[in-house]
């Protein structure tokens, strides 16, 4: 905003004249009846309101505007705007003596509103009432482009506008004087015959007064939790231009992070509990592009296993945690984002949730979790662990293909971590409608990074067994779905497992036979056969269906009469491999499916009204992680709503 020529009190004391963008009021103005003007001049072009010019032609002692004092203005201005205007009130002494109470105002980014829902305007001479439609171009403005009407080159501290240059090394403006440098940036520009800053200057490299005085609501507080408990034992507040901010948030969480190393052959990756890249996205997204109008701090919450960051105003509009990765980037604040991407620091492209996203899962953590309100957004970076063969997994495959694109990596974190998926659970985890998925899914199967499991509705993506043997991953328990669309017979467990040549010697004996348990027996699914007598290891080898279907059906009809069946005898070279891999490879079908457990957590919710952690997990037998990520799980696919905070206060009720 660029305010007309006389704005404000000029250091000889002359005062501008009253007319569109500067007020003059009486002596004896009370504190609401000021504010109302305040307001009024704010939903037009900002200014500044002057009380006590119309008793400067008296004596010295009864021209003293002191008696109003800044708190009474301040206070009845906060009570007419919800407290969304902020203004900087201060007494001026006059040559001679007179003291006179000027009112700086901003001009509003959007439209102030009374309690009563009236809105005025200062038209130049008069308070008038504005109607919505004629005000809503207002609340188009930038606020970090506004130019306080009192700030001066003074608000700006040489030693921050020295570290803007030297993060913007790469700039083309980083080799011209500070004051073209800041004007080549839009941080400083002419206002009344002078060279202003804009308020995004300040916030980047203004002074601790000047940052007290216009944007007091630009403080960063910082907690750290020695456990999950909201309770913490350190704390501290910042209030500095955005770069020394970064820099010591930087500091508070690397003196309390820890890294766990990683060896990919020659190779060693370090995984930080919290990743510095990714917190650093983080907070530059909070504070780049958190709503300055209200008067709110930023809160940083450190806990053992996670980073909360609390950031004022929701997400811009049409952007939700279910769309985030796809839809088209919006910047509240314009200036100070651009300024940001030219000097390096934030992406102009808006992939910075991208790029969290992507680093989180290459080092075998879940994705970033985004929490919105009415007016204010959450972002949890969770750090209970993280899967060390997933981290080497995505190394080898990196050089293996050049590139794993972030919708890869998405789906195979997420069948990594439940083990299958349907094509509309994956379409949701990659914010995608269910229709643009196929293309993505046909590429990884020919990849044999994912494969199809079940037939006509109950199709689900699993992983392909060299993803999982590299994984260290056993073999999922198939669905309800799956075992209805696709009944299988059981495989047969070996009495005497057979080891590759080199491994180890195998013993010198011949495994007895065996019968294997009766259906519904712990160790095999319930599909409804009977117990079938098996040869030694050593002499068979289990057949599926796809390789040799008349045996699995002659085997079937065996089963089926309580035979004993017998095996094709083993093909040599890399087949015969195979065939022993897999009848190795062990079978974990202890306790309820994934997909049993949402619907156990759905069941407990419409019962008892919500459920919690504790109830899942003593109705399931799992851990406080495995309960939490179903919960969190139905959450996303919108079946859950989350009430409270923490493990201990949370509860999920279903959302209607």
């Amino acid at each position: 905003m660029t305010l007309d020529a006389a704005d404000a009190i000029s250091p000889l004391g002359v005062l501008p004249l009253a007319g569109p963008t500067c007020i003059h009021l009486p002596l004896n103005v009370s504190p609401q009846d000021l504010a109302r003007y305040a307001v009024g001049l704010a939903n037009a072009r900002g200014g500044t309101v002057l009380v006590g010019v119309d008793v400067l032609d008296l004596p010295a002692a009864e021209r003293d505007a002191g008696e109003l004092h800044p708190l009474m203005v301040t206070h009845a201005i906060f009570e007419l705007s919800g407290g969304r205007l902020t203004v900087n009130v201060q007494h001026h002494r006059l040559p001679g003596g007179a003291r006179v109470l000027a009112v700086f105002v901003p001009q509003a980014p959007y439209v102030l509103a009374a309690p009563d829902g009236s809105v005025i305007a200062w038209d130049g001479a008069h308070l008038v009432p504005v109607t919505p439609s004629e005000a809503e171009p207002v609340a188009d403005q930038d606020f970090t482009a506004v130019v306080p009407p009192d700030a001066s080159l003074a608000d700006l501290d040489p030693s921050e506008v020295a570290r803007l240059r030297a993060l913007g090394r790469r700039a083309s403006a980083s080799n011209l004087p500070d004051l073209d440098f800041l004007q080549e940036l839009g941080l400083l520009v002419p206002s009344g015959g002078a060279l202003r800053p804009t308020l995004a200057a300040i916030l980047l490299a203004g002074t601790p007064a000047a940052l007290r005085a216009h944007v007091p609501q630009s403080e960063v507080c910082f907690y750290h939790h020695q456990n999950s408990d909201v309770e913490f034992q350190f704390r501290e507040d910042l209030l500095r231009p955005i770069p020394a901010l970064l820099t010591r948030l930087a500091e508070l969480i690397q003196a309390r992070n820890r890294f766990t190393p990683v060896q990919v052959g020659l190779f060693r990756i370090e995984v930080w509990d919290q990743d510095e890249a990714v917190y650093r996205e983080a907070l530059l997204n909070a504070l780049t592009h958190r709503d300055y109008t209200l008067r709110d701090a930023v809160h940083v919450h450190h806990f053992p296993d996670r980073l909360e960051i609390m950031n004022p105003g929701g997400l811009p509009g049409g952007i939700t945690p279910g769309n985030i990765l796809r839809h088209q980037p919006k910047r509240r604040n314009p200036l100070l984002a651009e300024v940001l991407a030219r000097l390096g620091l934030v992406e102009r492209a808006g992939v910075g949730v991208d790029k969290m996203y992507s680093l989180m899962l290459r080092h075998g953590k879940e994705p970033p979790e985004f929490t919105t309100y009415p007016d204010s957004v959450t972002l949890a970076l969770h750090s209970p662990g993280f899967d060390a063969e997933f981290v080497r997994f995505v190394a080898r495959k990196q050089e293996e293909m050049q590139t794993l694109s972030l919708d890869v990596l998405i789906v195979l974190s997420l069948l990594a971590r439940e083990g299958e998926a349907t094509r509309a659970a994956l379409a949701r985890a990659l914010q995608l409608p269910e229709d643009r998925t196929p293309r993505l899914l046909r590429g990884m199967e020919d990849h044999a990074l994912i494969v199809k499991a079940g037939v006509g509705r109950g199709i689900a993506y699993i992983l392909t067994d060299e993803v999982r043997r590299a994984l260290g991953r056993e073999r999922p328990i198939p669905s309800a779905a799956q075992q209805t669309a696709t009944p299988q017979t059981p495989e047969p467990q070996p009495a005497a497992q057979v080891e590759p040549p080199g491994e180890r010697p195998r013993p010198e004996w011949t495994a007895p036979e065996r019968t294997l348990p009766e259906s519904g027996s712990p160790g095999l699914p319930e599909v409804g056969v009977q117990p079938v007598k098996v040869r030694p290891a050593a002499d068979r080898v289990e057949g599926t269906q796809t390789d040799q279907p008349a045996a699995t059906q002659a085997q079937a009809q065996a089963q089926g009469q309580g035979q004993a069946v017998e095996q094709p005898p083993v093909p040599a070279g890399p087949s015969r491999r195979k065939a022993r891999s897999a009848a190795r490879e062990p079978r974990d079908t202890s306790g309820p499916s994934a997909a049993e457990i949402r619907a156990i957590a759905l069941a407990l919710a419409r019962e008892r009204g919500r459920v919690r952690n504790v109830d899942l997990r003593e109705a399931c037998d799992l851990s406080t992680q495995q309960a939490w990520r179903t919960l969190r799980r139905l959450v996303q696919d919108g079946l859950l709503r989350k009430l409270g905070t923490g493990t201990r206060d949370a509860a999920y009720e279903l959302r209607h």
